[in-house]
Parts: C-alpha cells; sequence; structure tokens
C-alpha cells in the first residue's frame, strides 16, 4: 500500500497551472524547469510521490526538494535555482600559469621521447610534478582539468600548424620584378595584331619530381549499376620508381613543351632549353622566369648558355617564392587530371601516357595570367 505524505497540498490558481503546462510543454526551455514543472503540475492533480518518481524517472528527494519550495515560496521560487555563492577556485593562477608553461615547451626538453604533448600526457606530468613545484591543487588534476585551462588561453601544444619562413631578404623585390614581367606579358597578349612578332618571348620554366609509378597487383574492378558505385581498387601496389617531368609554359600561347626524365639533373635541364631554343625565331630574346634549382645555375648550365648568347635572360622567383611561377598551376592542373590515381605496368607507360596527357592539354591551351598586382609599387 502506497505510503500518504504529510506533506500540504499545493493549490494552483488557473493562471500558474497555464504557466506551469507551457512550461513543462517546451521544447526549448531548460531541462531542469521542465521537469519540475511536471513534477508540480502532478502533484497539484493528487499524484502520489511514488507515482511521480515513477512516471518521471526520477529520485523521491528531487521531488522532495522542488515540492517543499513551491509549497513555501511559490512556484517560481521552485522552478529556478537557488542563489548560493560560488565556490573559491581551488587551482590558484601561480598554478595555472604553470601549466601553460609547460604546455608551450616541449615534451622532449624535459627528457621525453615526444616532440609535442598530448593533453594525457601533459595532464600526467601535471599531476606527478604538481607537488614538487608547489602546485598542490594539480596533485589531482585529469586530462579534462588541463584542457579547460589550455583553452581558457586558446592553447592547442598537440597540434602544429605550419608556416614557410621567409629567408630571402630581397623578397619584395624580386617578386616584384616577376610581377613586372606578368604585366608585361598580359600587355604584350592584349595587343590584338602586332605589325611584327615578338622580339621577347616569355614562359615559365620548372621541374615536377617524384612522379610515382605505381603498377597494380590485381586488378581493378569497374563499377556495377546497382551494385557498386565506383572503380574497386586493390591496397596493394608495386612500386616501379619514379619520373621528373621539365616543362615550360609558354605565357603568350599558353602550350606546354615538358620532357620526362628519370632524373632532373642539369643535362636533363640544357635538353629543355635546347627545345626551347629551336622552338622559336633566332630573332627573339627567350625569358625564363624560373626559381634557384642547381640544375639552372650550374656549371654546366651556364656553359652551355655561353653558347647562346643574348638569347635566353633569366627571371628569378625569390627562395620560397615558388607560387610566383605560373608554370605550378600546370602541374596542379596535371596532378587533378591525368596524373591523378594513375596506375601503370611500366615506368615507360607512365612517362607516355605523360605526354599523351601533355599532348591533350596543349590541344586545348589554357593561357594562364597573372591577374592581381597590388603589391607592385607605383
Amino acid at each position: 500500500m502506497a505510503r500518504t505524505t504529510k506533506r500540504a497540498p499545493l493549490v494552483l490558481t488557473d493562471m500558474e497551472r497555464i504557466q506551469l503546462t507551457r512550461i513543462h510543454q517546451s521544447r526549448t526551455g531548460s531541462v531542469r524547469e521542465v521537469q519540475r514543472a511536471g513534477f508540480l503540475l502532478r502533484y497539484a492533480n493528487g499524484e502520489t510521490i511514488s507515482a511521480i518518481q515513477r512516471a518521471l524517472n526520477t529520485t523521491r528527494p528531487t521531488i522532495y526538494k522542488c515540492i517543499d519550495k513551491a509549497l513555501a515560496m511559490g512556484i517560481d521560487a521552485a522552478l529556478k535555482d537557488q542563489y548560493h555563492r560560488a565556490k573559491e577556485p581551488v587551482i590558484t593562477e601561480q598554478a595555472k600559469a604553470w601549466v601553460i608553461h609547460l604546455a608551450c615547451s616541449k615534451p622532449k626538453e624535459l627528457g621525453f621521447a615526444a616532440e609535442v604533448w598530448t593533453i594525457n600526457s601533459l595532464a600526467t606530468y601535471v599531476r606527478k610534478q604538481a607537488a614538487t613545484m608547489g602546485h598542490d591543487s594539480l596533485s589531482k588534476a585529469v586530462k579534462a582539468t588541463v584542457w579547460r585551462i589550455l583553452n581558457a588561453h586558446q592553447l592547442r601544444p598537440h597540434k602544429i600548424r605550419y608556416y614557410l619562413e621567409r629567408r630571402d631578404e630581397a623578397f619584395e623585390e624580386k617578386m616584384r620584378e616577376v610581377l613586372l614581367v606578368y604585366q608585361q606579358v598580359n600587355l604584350q597578349n592584349q595587343q590584338e595584331e602586332q605589325a611584327q612578332p615578338n622580339d621577347v618571348i616569355t614562359v615559365s620554366v620548372d621541374e615536377k619530381p617524384g612522379v610515382q609509378g605505381l603498377k597494380n597487383i590485381a586488378p581493378d574492378l569497374p563499377p556495377v549499376p546497382g551494385q557498386y558505385q565506383q572503380w574497386g581498387r586493390d591496397y596493394e601496389y608495386k612500386r616501379l620508381g619514379t619520373l621528373s617531368i621539365l616543362a615550360a609554359l609558354d605565357l603568350h600561347d599558353g602550350q606546354v613543351i615538358a620532357q620526362v626524365h628519370r632524373r632532373h639533373r642539369s643535362r636533363e635541364f640544357i635538353q629543355l632549353l635546347k627545345e626551347l631554343d629551336a622552338r622559336y625565331p633566332e630573332h627573339a630574346t627567350i625569358r625564363i622566369i624560373l626559381d634557384n634549382h642547381s640544375s639552372h645555375i650550374s656549371k654546366e648550365t651556364r656553359a652551355y648558355l655561353a653558347t647562346r648568347p643574348n638569347r635566353f635572360v633569366y627571371v628569378h622567383t625569390p627562395k620560397h617564392g615558388s607560387w610566383l611561377n605560373l608554370i605550378e598551376m600546370v602541374f596542379s592542373k596535371m596532378a587533378r587530371s591525368f596524373l591523378r590515381h594513375i596506375r601503370v605496368d611500366s615506368l615507360d607507360e607512365l612517362k607516355q601516357r605523360i605526354l599523351k596527357g601533355i599532348e591533350e592539354m596543349n590541344a586545348q591551351p589554357v593561357l594562364f595570367r597573372w591577374k592581381k598586382f597590388d603589391t607592385i609599387a607605383d
């Protein structure tokens, strides 16, 4: 037999009942307020504490506390949490500063093998060293505690964000020189008809080394309507080696002049120069935008350039400024088109497919342009 409560009944006015019903049926209100409104409505309707407990799946002390507050101070007080003075923080500011200092240091500096902290490893070290460092408040710090301290200062010591240090003191000057060349080429290309052919032909040159030749161990499985949406490929493969693409982009017509070699030494670069020399009229100066790769400025390359005086003019991109070279857009297009997911049976097949891909690009050439010249001084 259910016990009868000795508490007084809760008498609600019509307005209070409407208010509690609205709160109890709310989908966006506080979970605690929705639950407490349910307690009060059921108790006011004469339900026992045990019935309320079963219906709302909660504890008896929680129901008692809510009903007692409503009987003593009204339903508004019962719905809200009672104000209490905030507890003084246990972890001192000095202890937090120590955790921040550790997070901004590398574990290897403290004798560990790891390069960077994980939150868990940092928390473990904090617990072990807290008493020794005079921060007893951190002697039981768990992973969540350490995370909150780091998060308050927007620190993520377990992650690395890469950056590129500027090591060329003349970066701005070299960049301005390259952009001026692009501006000249754009103006040159905008002329609809020229009375005479160009006296200066500008090409963008670079290498794309390390193009991997990968061979399938098992055959690819084609898509099957209604069963398999994409190609199936075995995870295992065989490495056949790598090839290098040496390419020049004609900035006037978008044509790509390319060669594929096993290596990219001076002799391979000279072969590309010789192809450029044979491609363009004898009277023209070939202006080449390129980086400072050793093969571009080697003794062997300079010896060849000496045999063709006034034929080639170098315009160097700054160190770590490969993004200024428009040929990189061609390499990006290759990587996103015919080199993507490529598998071959031999390096010779890889070479032929690369040359075929370049031939397809040249069938529909794209005239790459540099459009932003804000960095050029007036």
